[in-house]
């Protein structure tokens, strides 16, 4: 179970729940707003009709693991923290020896090409700075 502390802080989160996701799913909407016009080198999220959308992360898809560690490096160099999303769980060292051996070429291509973009509450006087970062990027 969580903490006092931990509960205290969630529950103040539920209390604003709207406000909090009402921005949260508008700077989601800059990001894909923004990024249209890259759509020729990365590929955006997608929501399907039969969907909501919680906005709870904003990613690009890159062609490659190579395009994409270029992209988060170039980002950190102008101060802006991206990160790539997960490690599969079957390339873990832990579980590694476990795995029956299948091929996972989705999960793979998923882990090498994912990146998020940064994306919280209070993003709000960041946000150009970071759209800014991405247009230089991907720009040159």
């Amino acid at each position: 179970l969580p903490t006092e502390i931990v509960s205290a802080f969630l529950w103040a989160q539920l209390e604003h729940l709207d406000e909090i996701q009402t921005e949260r799913k508008r700077l989601w909407n800059v990001y894909l707003e923004f990024m249209g016009k890259f759509g020729d080198r990365v590929k955006l999220p997608k929501v399907p009709e039969y969907a909501t959308n919680n906005a709870h992360m904003f990613y690009l898809l890159f062609p490659d693991l190579a395009k994409r560690t270029d992209f988060i490096a170039k980002m950190k160099a102008r101060d802006v923290l991206t990160v790539f999303h997960y490690l599969p769980l079957h390339s873990s060292e832990f579980y590694r020896a476990r795995h029956d051996g299948r091929q996972l070429p989705n999960c793979d291509r998923y882990a090498d090409t994912l990146v998020r973009l940064p994306l919280y509450c209070g993003l709000k006087p960041d946000q150009d700075k970071v759209l800014s970062a991405i247009e230089e990027s991907l720009g040159s």
